[in-house]
């Protein structure tokens, strides 16, 4: 071979490892840090959740797809799809996984594993329903957030009595597919009931399907008014309960605003953006390296009232200057 020639040879070897470089440099990077997120919802529905819950996490150094990968799995309002989503998560080895906004898919992941680090976000009592043992001290891989909405819901029949103070018969919503949720909604609702004195029917609604015979069920109870429990079910369809609540002329209150606003009477509630921006924290801090152990849950202690006096007019009802000057929104 010329010595042309084969020094040609030489730079084109050399030059070969030289054009791959980029490409081979680009598979060695380290993947992402793996988020799971399980949603009891749809992503559409959860869309101002999925935007606090984000923020929280960009407070914290993580913006996703730039530091960090999630990983979703949606339950499209059927909480008896949870378990599965959530072993899913665990067989794709994600580094935490985030259950905000919702008591089933919290139970869910905590179900699945006890050695991936679970994040929470509830409106629910976290220790009553078994979440952890301890607020300040939860122990073993679990930790979050809670709204408080859970611990309010007796606040709601007694501001609702407020409204009609000569009632005597009220009546409360459940899911009855969200059972432990249910069944500590029902038992505080109860005591307060029997506090004021006032009988209580309870009603039961999992699906979209059953709102109508709810409100039917209403007009044949002649129950005064209604309190509609805090539940992600409910919260993600609060204009639809809202828009029902007027057209049948029922006094009611729920946890979210967009209820007020759709017609319902009122509305009284934790404020769940900040709640969901903490659980986006959290989050954050334990692919950061901190143990759930050690975070003490987060209580989001801001309650919003808001009143739809327009609402209260058309149904024949007095609303005291006292109770609008505790408001801190009032439709009008």
């Amino acid at each position: 071979m010329r010595r042309r020639e084969f020094l040609g040879v030489l730079g084109g070897a050399a030059a070969a490892p030289a054009l791959l470089w980029p490409r081979a440099a680009r598979s060695q990077q380290p993947a992402l840090p793996l988020v799971g997120y399980l949603g009891s919802e749809s992503p559409d529905l959860f869309a101002t959740r999925l935007r606090a819950f984000r923020q929280g996490l960009a407070a914290i150094g993580y913006i996703e797809g730039r530091d960090v990968a999630i990983e979703y799995r949606w339950a499209e309002g059927h909480n008896e799809r949870l378990p599965a989503l959530a072993a899913e998560l665990v067989r794709a080895r994600v580094m935490v996984i985030s259950a905000p906004g919702s008591l089933a898919s919290a139970l869910a992941a905590k179900a699945a594993t006890s050695t991936i680090p679970v994040v929470f976000e509830t409106g629910a009592d976290p220790v009553a329903v078994g979440l952890v043992p301890s607020l300040n001290r939860p122990g073993g891989n679990i930790t979050g957030v809670t709204s408080l909405n859970a611990q309010v819901g007796p606040k709601r029949l007694e501001l609702l009595h407020e409204v009609l103070p000569a009632a005597t018969t009220f009546a409360l919503l459940i899911n009855p597919a969200n059972p432990r949720n249910a069944e500590e909604t029902l038992k505080s609702s109860q005591e307060a009931a029997r506090a004021l004195k006032l009988q209580l029917h309870v009603l039961n609604a999992s699906a979209e399907r059953d709102f109508e015979g709810v409100f039917t069920q209403l007009a044949q109870l002649r129950v005064a008014g209604l309190v509609i429990a805090n539940e992600t079910f409910y919260a993600m369809r609060s204009e639809q309960l809202g828009v029902l609540a007027q057209r049948h002329a029922m006094p009611a209150v729920h946890q979210s605003r967009e209820f007020a606003l759709a017609g319902g009477l009122m509305s009284y509630g934790g404020d769940t953006m900040e709640s969901h921006r903490q659980a986006g924290v959290y989050t954050g801090r334990v692919l950061r390296g901190d143990k759930p152990a050690e975070l003490p849950v987060q209580q989001v202690t801001k309650v919003q009232m808001v009143i739809n006096l327009k609402t209260a007019k058309a149904l024949g009802l007095t609303v005291s200057p006292t109770l609008l000057a505790r408001a801190d929104e009032v439709i009008e």
